[in-house]
């Protein structure tokens, strides 16, 4: 196992999320003159976003679907006048200032050395892109593949391929993608046939049938991943 090709996901793998969607929801609403209920809209949001995200893994929707739909639902829940379609602009735009680096990842990235790195996202482009050119992350990665862009969402392995295509690499056993989530990273990577490595931090237990090649409960731990493998 000798990687020098790695690709990673973003969300809740290199980025933390729940601030970043926190913030950019709420400044979202009180651009709209609602910062009233703002605790029930983002209670009832992340319900109805967990759902769509999970049929988008699944195929059964897609991401302009999913893009537009998130906010529909909340819309007609609360009955709230405002078009979905240009709120959800909005929000992304607002997502794409913001940026939460998790603990360790920098020095993680440092001790690479000269490989070749991209990240793999089902996150939207517009906000991905811009999320990590406003962090430490920037200029570090050769290629960003986000799901909307590529008409593909992990765990496909379309989208893994897409990635390849970008670095023009093609043999498979110099490859590890690294993300937190069993269902989209790591079954994503099982899919395309390379290897995995579970970011854990919480130590959930595995009960799905993705199988990660590593485990990790910290980017320190990472580091002693690719050493041994290098």
């Amino acid at each position: 196992m000798n990687y020098d090709v790695f690709l990673f996901d973003l969300d809740d793998t290199l980025l933390e999320f729940d601030t970043s969607e926190q913030n950019a929801f709420r400044n979202a609403f009180i651009e709209a003159g609602l910062e009233e209920g703002l605790d029930a809209y983002r209670t009832e949001y992340r319900a109805i976003s967990k759902v769509l995200w999970r049929q988008l893994e699944e195929g059964s929707t897609t991401m302009e679907e999913l893009n537009v739909s998130r906010f529909s639902q909340l819309f007609d829940k609360f009955g709230i006048e405002l078009d979905p379609v240009s709120f959800s602009e909005t929000y992304l735009t607002l997502l794409g200032k913001e940026a939460h680096l998790i603990d360790g990842v920098i020095d993680m990235l440092d001790s690479l050395g000269d490989v070749r790195l991209a990240i793999v996202t089902n996150g939207f482009i517009k906000a991905q892109i811009a999320r990590v050119a406003c962090s430490a992350l920037n200029n570090r990665f050769e290629t960003i593949v986000s799901s909307d862009e590529a008409g593909f969402q992990k765990p496909r392995a379309e989208i893994f391929q897409e990635a390849m295509n970008r670095l023009g690499v093609t043999d498979k056993s110099r490859v590890l993608m690294t993300g937190d989530s069993l269902t989209s990273d790591i079954r994503g990577g099982n899919n395309f046939g390379v290897d995995t490595c579970w970011y854990n931090p919480n130590g959930l237990e595995n009960t799905t049938d993705s199988k990660p090649t590593h485990e990790i409960r910290n980017w320190a731990e990472f580091r002693v991943i690719e050493k041994a493998t290098f």
